[in-house]
């Protein structure tokens, strides 16, 4: 028994034998030609195949990933008359006086060391689509073409890195699962195998690749990217019994999925989910969110080297906004200082830093950042149902100040002739105790409120929610922190004000009755928890 480790991509347990995926790629040579022109004719007719496959992809995927995820074969179609693409064909094969294959997969290495080589991990995950084309460019000048599982056994599919085409053309009823040895979080294999429910793991090394066989028994774990090739019968079990699980929370999901989040006596609620990226959207689609009640943007932050440009985050709002086909979205802008740090900010070392410049105070005092954020959201708000909202706010100005940028920007946008929604609801979060026993005054100057249990019960208790040794002494059900909470609730109705939870108590299903009694509007859990907790609002009677 060997265990590898890998990077899970989507949570579920594979149990079974190996396929080795493999290509009946063409050996591309350099061959002279004397007839240029009939080359490039080569290249044209091989095009024209090359599109009517991506059509037949694009359709499959349209029915089994949805019009967001089917998008990337609407970019390679695009691709395949790209200038820039077409030219580099063109003028290797003029110039050079060689075969097309040759022009194809010279360019094809070349436009993928470009993307490999940018600082942007979408635009390095880029480099794979351009080698995904170019590869089928070729099969379709040789011939060729790529080999599936062909048995009628179900088998993990193992392969170096599948290419979206190769993912999404993958026979599901065959596959158990597929695991790559490389790839990356970001790339469009990783969206697409989340979005189609196939445990998956990527980055499971060359060493991985090199020892595994066509018919090796092998335990795939999605949830912790942990591979096992024979396993002995005691681990067999053991997973076994992990996929019972998977099975049960599943048949949940049949079971509750598409049912309202009411009440026996009537009383409904909105059931959203949280997320911390876009690589997240296929877990809210699967679990049935009505919506996604907190998206970090801080992820953007985290994951790049430098400050995100405007066009980095519009192009995540947007892609979140449009996978969720016009369900509700709030984005909580930048929250960053405390327990999450970044260097390029150049943040001085603080004491206390729970206490410190963190969240809307970065953004306050750094107003390039903030604008920069909130035209990002506001352009994406054109492509969906967005909500901005504002986190540690403490005061009625400094809600007046993120209004007033607010303003600022929809202005400019209105000045530059682009679209956004002017309806665009705006929330803060009510995670101090300030913030709670103002709310009276807070709630008419925005749409909704969401509260952040996590630090709220920080605050209140005056226990460091990083420090472990004060575990005994918090209280997440603490009479004072669940006063806050019903205040702030009473303070939003009276004022035509929706409010929502969002932090961890949202979860917490022995306190589901008591938001519910308390008026709370929305509850924002982690994907996994909507279902059980929209089998416990569905079991109450508050009559």
């Amino acid at each position: 028994m060997v265990v590898y480790q890998g990077k899970g991509v989507y949570g579920a347990v594979a149990v079974g034998k190996v396929s080795v995926f493999s290509r009946s790629s063409a050996d591309v040579r350099r061959v002279t030609v004397d007839d240029a022109e009939k080359e490039l004719a080569r290249v044209e007719a091989a095009k024209e195949m090359a599109a009517q496959q991506l059509e037949e992809i694009h359709s499959k995927a349209l029915k089994e990933v949805g019009e967001a995820n089917a998008e990337i074969f609407e970019v390679h179609l695009m691709m395949l008359d790209d200038e820039d693409y077409n030219d580099s064909i063109k003028s290797i094969i003029e110039t050079q006086k060689v075969n097309a294959e040759y022009a194809v997969a010279v360019t094809a290495d070349n436009f993928a060391e470009m993307f490999s080589s940018m600082d942007d991990a979408y635009m390095q995950a880029r480099a794979a689509d351009v080698k995904d084309i170019s590869d089928r460019l070729i099969a379709c000048l040789t011939g060729g073409g790529k080999a599936q599982n062909s048995s009628d056994e179900k088998m993990i599919i193992c392969a170096d890195d599948l290419a979206p085409s190769e993912t999404v053309s993958l026979d599901k009823d065959k596959v158990l699962a597929f695991v790559t040895a490389f790839g990356s979080s970001n790339s469009h294999t990783a969206i697409l195998a989340r979005n189609m429910n196939i445990p998956a793991v990527i980055c499971a090394g060359e060493d991985f690749l090199k020892n595994i066989h066509d018919g090796d028994m092998l335990i795939v774990d999605g949830h912790t990217g942990e591979l096992i090739v024979a396993p002995d019968d005691a681990t067999i079990a053991k997973y076994t019994a992990k996929q019972a699980e998977d099975a049960r929370k599943k048949q949940l999901l049949q079971e509750l999925k598409g049912k309202e989040n009411i009440t026996l006596d009537g009383t409904k609620i909105n059931i959203f989910a949280n997320i911390g990226g876009v690589g997240s959207i296929g877990a809210v689609l699967a679990n049935d969110a009505g919506g996604i009640g907190l998206f970090r943007s801080e992820f953007l932050y985290l994951e790049s080297e430098d400050y995100p440009t405007e066009e980095q985050q519009f192009s995540a709002y947007r892609k979140v906004l449009e996978s969720m086909a016009g369900k509700k979205v709030i984005i909580r802008t930048l929250d960053i200082g405390a327990d999450k740090q970044i260097d390029y900010f150049g943040l001085e070392k603080e004491d206390n830093p729970a206490l410190g410049l963190r969240a809307v105070r970065i953004c306050l005092t750094r107003p390039e950042i903030f604008k920069t954020q909130l035209r990002a959201m506001y352009r994406a708000s054109a492509f969906g149902d967005l909500g901005i909202m504002f986190p540690m706010i403490t005061s009625v100005s400094e809600v007046e100040k993120c209004v007033a940028a607010c303003e600022e920007v929809k202005a400019e946008l209105k000045n530059d002739g682009i679209k956004f929604n002017e309806n665009t609801e705006i929330g803060i979060m009510i995670e101090t105790p300030a913030a709670a026993m103002i709310s009276d005054l807070l709630a008419p100057m925005v749409d909704f409120f969401s509260v952040g249990t996590n630090d709220l019960t920080q605050y209140t208790l005056a226990c460091d929610r990083q420090n472990a040794r004060l575990e005994p002494f918090v209280d997440t059900h603490h009479e004072a922190v669940l006063r806050l909470i019903e205040m702030s609730a009473k303070n939003a109705h009276k004022n035509g004000t929706w409010i929502g939870i969002c932090g961890e108590l949202a979860a917490d299903l022995t306190l589901t009755e008591t938001f519910m009694r308390m008026g709370i509007d929305e509850l924002s859990v982690s994907p996994p928890y909507v279902l059980p907790l929209r089998e416990k609002v569905r079991s109450l009677d508050l009559s």
